[in-house]
């Protein structure tokens, strides 16, 4: 059993792409060519010997395997086989296998070894196999530096004139970091190949100087781009100017990227002329891919492989293009005639109607752009292509997105929270939870709308808003804290500005607002705001300043701007809205007080995220992963076994359908029981009679029953009785921005009904399990609210690590809930469990590294 039934791309370490898929009988012949292309060191390095030729015996066995005791992978650049992995088990049921690989010389140093070992470790893993052994010759210093690098636990031993090598392959923080590592720097080298060609062949643009590829090509040489410019054209000698060739091939010159501007029936011919001239990637502005319907989809999809095949990323199809400021490239291959000037804020947008807006108000606010990709129907470059390359970008200090839905929810969330961290990064996406995505609520919008605050995006609803925090995050410190110092020239300005920080969570500093008068000129305006900067009580000013009756103030004394720079010298991060004149360049400038606070409120809470510790994933005791796996068995669920495997106890539940078995149940588990009707809506609805707790014996039980199955029905739940507590709930959804989601909260119809739960994105660390448990409005219950004593609150947060850890580690588990939990001073007990489990599917960012 294996991961890998049909053929994956996969990225290697200088951003190119290569095809990996299970060995087949049918590849004998590239087999065979490729170890003719071996050079005499790698087939001895590899074999042990000359071995010049694959004798017919040998080549059977090679490419005859049975996917489970013995496994190989093939690795092709096109359609040539260029490396093989495989393993095989050290006898039947044997927890060891051994496991090798060979790659052919030109494709050697790039990272083909450690994409091969991640892929026969994984299928190792699902067949049983828990360590691997290998044997390598001690001049083969590359292959032993791929096992060494990997994270894990190598042991080693020479002997025969042989490295003996063995180490267990369960992942581990240590490989996973590797993996990890490995991957960023890959998808980052990808899009640096892409955003900073030496050439650009572009195709589709008509000699007539009309359509979008003419303007395309219009932008890049008007836009004054460092490399080569190439028109490919069947017929014509020039266009724009340019010397045209019928291929890229023929303008003999290094040509790294190509613009497609083509009908969708004709890009599959331009990936075969693009890859001959050696062309690292596409940027497909054509439309009619896969927003146009079934058969655009189809055509998209044949593009990409195509693409991939030759090594080849794409960008689009239907998208505005990309673009890169750095003064060495000047790269505008977009349908933007403009770009803003240079800065270090990098812009990926989904759709290429908001990139025009987007790109349109970052230039009229003088916005400095790093970088801009628009991904359009994001078939195979995607926002987090775009975070992996801007976290080391040393152009870049501010990330901006433009996100209509997500493909890898998991790694946006895994990868905000890493590069929050070095970088902020702001996101307009709507917090709204798509109609169709799971069968349970799971977070509303202002839960969502947390979520992203809690992973690091400072996430905003429009445009405008997007450019408002962009500007001061680009132009200003972060605040220490949230004290603000209002300084204006009206009364009812601050006052609405001091209003503004109180209903955005900011705090007004002490002294404030501080109203200067209208008649205050530069002089009397500059010492309040130097004042105000220097006050150790003030984190961040808000300056506002509405025009002066006419003739008020004359000569010095109307320049109020120049009253700025005093203030922005002392470091303190300033935001301003000034109804007449031109601020100077650095200083945020804002419409409204109202977006001017918002924007420094939304930074604030950004600035207070990061000076929180992300805290760590702890070791859990009691964690059976073969349990788990053998509860998630094919003829059905062991819902109760799932749970013990992560050290979760569901309290016994029997169901009955009669007084009989019900007064069975109850003698076998001990008096006194409970009694709850079977519907998992109604066995915590003591409000309507479904539960009837502390049944002390059989008279009483066969009362109980009567009543409820009079009117619930026949069908109830037997169950012994633990000590009362404090109801909550416990939670688990796929949500489509983050993807495995927990949440918990407060049981009870109104907790309910408000919507009062909080949530963290799974893997939990143990900060994130505290948080969850004190977040709710209705958490004070749980420290002891009017004389209560209050709950073990530890037992709640190490309740709410396991089921991250077994969302984390079990992708068949689509949804749970625990409803109730009873939390009392010595512990809690999970009253009801329900889990809902999906076929097997590789869940996205998990497993070995794919595109």
């Amino acid at each position: 059993m294996t991961t890998v039934s049909q053929p994956v791309d996969v990225l290697l370490s200088d951003g190119s792409t290569v095809q990996l898929r299970p060995i087949d009988p049918s590849d004998a012949p590239g087999i065979v060519a490729m170890h003719s292309r071996f050079s005499e060191r790698t087939r001895y390095l590899r074999y042990f010997s000359p071995y010049p030729r694959i004798p017919e015996r040998d080549l059977i066995r090679f490419v005859t395997v049975d996917h489970r005791d013995r496994e190989a992978f093939v690795v092709l650049a096109g359609d040539q086989i260029v490396a093989v992995g495989r393993y095989e088990r050290l006898g039947p049921q044997a927890p060891e296998a051994e496991v090798a690989f060979v790659v052919e010389d030109a494709y050697q140093g790039r990272g083909i070894g450690s994409v091969l070992m991640e892929h026969l470790a994984d299928a190792a893993r699902r067949n049983g196999i828990m360590s691997f052994v290998a044997e390598v010759l001690p001049a083969n210093g590359t292959m032993l530096r791929v096992f060494a690098d990997f994270g894990y636990q190598v042991q080693r031993e020479y002997a025969d004139g042989v490295v003996h090598l063995s180490f267990p392959i369960a992942p581990t923080e240590a490989t996973l970091e590797v993996q990890r590592g490995r991957e960023h720097r890959t998808e980052a080298r990808s899009i640096a190949r892409l955003l900073a060609p030496r050439g650009i062949a572009v195709y589709g643009a008509s000699a007539t100087g009309q359509g979008v590829g003419a303007a395309v090509l219009g932008h890049l040489r008007d836009g004054g781009f460092t490399g080569v410019v190439v028109p490919v054209h069947p017929s014509a000698s020039t266009v724009a100017g340019l010397p045209a060739y019928p291929s890229a091939v023929e303008a003999g010159t290094p040509v790294d990227l190509a613009v497609v501007a083509v009908p969708p029936g004709a890009a599959t011919a331009v990936v075969a002329d693009a890859a001959a001239a050696g062309v690292h990637g596409l940027v497909v502005i054509s439309a009619g891919f896969a927003e146009a319907g079934a058969e655009g989809a189809a055509t998209q999809r044949a593009l990409v492989r195509a693409a991939h095949a030759a090594g080849m990323r794409v960008v689009g199809p239907n998208c505005l293009g990309v673009a890169n400021t750095d003064p060495t490239v000047r790269l505008n291959a977009t349908l933007a005639p403009a770009l803003p000037p240079a800065g270090r804020v990098g812009i990926f947008s989904q759709s290429g109607a908001f990139g025009v807006a987007l790109l349109a108000e970052a230039d009229r606010r003088g916005l400095g752009l790093s970088s801009f990709v628009s991904a359009g129907n994001r078939a195979d470059v995607s926002g987090n292509d775009l975070l992996q390359y801007w976290q080391d970008d040393p152009g870049t200090d501010v990330i901006m997105l433009y996100l209509e839905t997500f493909g890898n929810p998991r790694k946006f969330a895994r990868l905000a929270r890493r590069i929050g961290r070095a970088k902020p990064v702001v996101a307009l996406a709507s917090p709204a939870r798509p109609v169709g995505v799971g069968d349970t609520a799971g977070p509303d919008e202002v839960a969502v709308a947390a979520l992203f605050a809690q992973s690091g995006v400072i996430r905003v609803d429009t445009v405008p808003e997007l450019l408002d925090v962009g500007v001061l995050l680009a132009n200003q410190p972060l605040p220490v804290g949230g004290r603000v110092g209002v300084v204006g020239n009206s009364s009812a300005l601050t006052g609405l500005a001091a209003t503004a920080c109180v209903g955005h969570g900011l705090t007004v500093a002490d002294g404030h607002p501080r109203d200067v008068g209208p008649s205050a000129g530069a002089a009397e305006f500059a010492a309040a705001l130097k004042e105000t900067a220097a006050d150790e009580g003030v984190d961040a000013l808000v300056v506002v300043f509405a025009p002066p009756l006419p003739g008020q103030l004359t000569g010095v004394d109307a320049d109020v701007t120049a009253a700025l720079p005093a203030a922005l010298a002392l470091g303190k991060p300033t935001v301003a809205t000034f109804l007449v004149g031109r601020l100077p360049p650095g200083v945020p400038a804002y419409g409204g007080v109202e977006e001017a606070v918002r924007a420094l409120a939304r930074v604030h809470r950004y600035a207070e995220w990061l000076r929180r510790p992300p805290g760590v994933a702890p070791e859990l005791p009691g964690i059976d992963r073969a349990a788990a796996q053998a509860a998630l068995r094919a003829d059905g669920t062991d819902p109760g076994a799932l749970l013990a495997a992560y050290g979760i106890d569901v309290v016994a539940s029997v169901p009955v359908d009669s007084v009989g078995a019900a007064v069975d149940a109850a003698t076998r588990l001990g008096f006194p029981v409970a009694l709850k009707a079977a519907d998992p809506g109604l066995r915590h609805r003591v409000d309507l009679g479904a539960v009837r707790l502390d049944l002390p014996d059989e008279p009483t039980l066969r009362r109980a029953y009567a009543e409820l199955a009079a009117t619930f029905g026949a069908d109830v739940l037997v169950q012994p009785m633990v000590p009362p507590g404090v109801a909550c709930v416990v939670e688990l959804v796929e949500d489509p921005a983050f993807g495995p989601v927990v949440g918990f909260g407060l049981g009870g119809v109104a907790t309910e009904l408000l919507g009062d739960r909080a949530w963290r994105a799974v893997p939990l660390t143990d900060r994130d399990a505290t948080e969850l448990v004190d977040e709710p409005r209705a958490a004070p219950l749980l420290r002891g609210h009017r004389g209560a004593a209050p709950v073990d609150r530890a037992a709640l947060a190490d309740l709410l690590l396991r089921v991250g850890q077994l969302a984390d580690e079990q992708p068949r588990v689509r949804s749970l809930t625990l409803n109730p939990v009873l939390a009392r001073p010595d512990g809690i007990s999970v009253l009801h469990a329900q889990v809902r489990v999906g076929g097997v599917v590789a869940r996205p960012d998990t497993g070995p590294r794919r595109l």
